[in-house]
């Protein structure tokens, strides 16, 4: 059985905003793509009857932490269903690489791994998109990193369409700065008229993210940078940022940028992926380092 799970990072390859909806929420065509890297989760079952997570976040309650949120919300569909343990509970260790308020969905991947490791390891029989459902309940990124694969969104994220765009190389950098969601979807200046478009039609296209806009006049660090990546590549934001990335054809092509950055600058290189590694472990019930 997998002791150490895969929590991987995620790209929003394109994201255009086509109205805002009378709940608040915004209404979204995006293109998700997984990276091959990002933080990893130990989990261990107990007879506890209770999450304990063993590594904190400073400033984040448990109660607020995605990860102990979707435990506990797994126990109580399973409960409901009659289907959970008696006594099931679970020690769980993350370890972060992915930058919190970047974009790449760390803390949403968290969740969904939470979801597909203690399905698992507890034996509680829910379906893929049963724990998707779940997980919307979370955030509306979680189902995709339910899911596994690479895919076209809709709704707020959670109309999911499987794809397989290119899996190129990225260098993915953060610009030191921390951007809520909120801050950028409340912004009056934000883009929301963008046309609805058929999936064909938008891989045709080039690639744009109606958020980066205002993100790059809001944000000086993100605008700076950028800019200093177009110099070298297709470079955009991903998510509401604060993150950004370039795409290239090979690994080395990537590094060799990397390697020019400014001093300070937080990066790394990764490929993306259209079947998420967390999905690819579990399928090979193999743990992971």
């Amino acid at each position: 059985m997998i002791a150490t799970w895969p929590s991987p990072a995620k790209l929003n390859l394109f994201l255009y905003i086509t109205g805002q909806r009378e709940d608040g929420y915004h209404n979204l065509q995006t293109l998700f793509q997984f990276l091959d890297y990002g933080d990893s989760l130990t989990i261990t079952p107990t007879r506890s009857g209770d999450i304990i997570l063993l590594t904190p976040i400073e400033g984040v309650p448990d109660e607020e932490n995605l990860i102990v949120r979707a435990a506990r919300l797994l126990m109580q569909h399973a409960s409901a269903r009659h289907t959970l343990p008696t006594g099931a509970g679970a020690n769980i260790a993350v370890t972060k690489r992915l930058p919190m308020g970047g974009g790449l969905g760390g803390g949403s991947s968290n969740a969904a791994t939470v979801l597909v490791a203690l399905n698992q390891l507890w034996q509680t029989g829910f379906t893929l998109d049963e724990l998707a459902a779940i997980g919307l309940t979370l955030g509306a990124d979680v189902p995709v990193f339910v899911q596994g694969y690479a895919a076209f969104a809709e709704g707020v994220g959670e109309r999911l369409r499987p794809v397989s765009p290119p899996e190129k190389w990225y260098l993915v950098a953060h610009p030191g700065v921390n951007i809520a969601t909120p801050q950028i979807f409340n912004d009056p200046e934000l883009k929301r008229d963008s046309p609805v478009r058929d999936i064909s039609t938008l891989l045709q296209g080039s690639f744009s993210n109606d958020c980066e806009a205002v993100v790059r006049k809001r944000f000086r660090e993100v605008e700076e940078l950028v800019s200093w990546l177009l110099e070298y590549a297709p470079s955009r934001l991903t998510g509401t940022g604060a993150c950004v990335f370039a795409e290239f054809d090979t690994e080395s092509a990537a590094r060799q940028v990397l390697e020019l950055a400014p001093k300070g600058l937080r990066g790394f290189v990764a490929r993306g992926s259209n079947v998420s590694s967390l999905h690819r472990a579990l399928s090979g019930h193999k743990a992971i380092t």
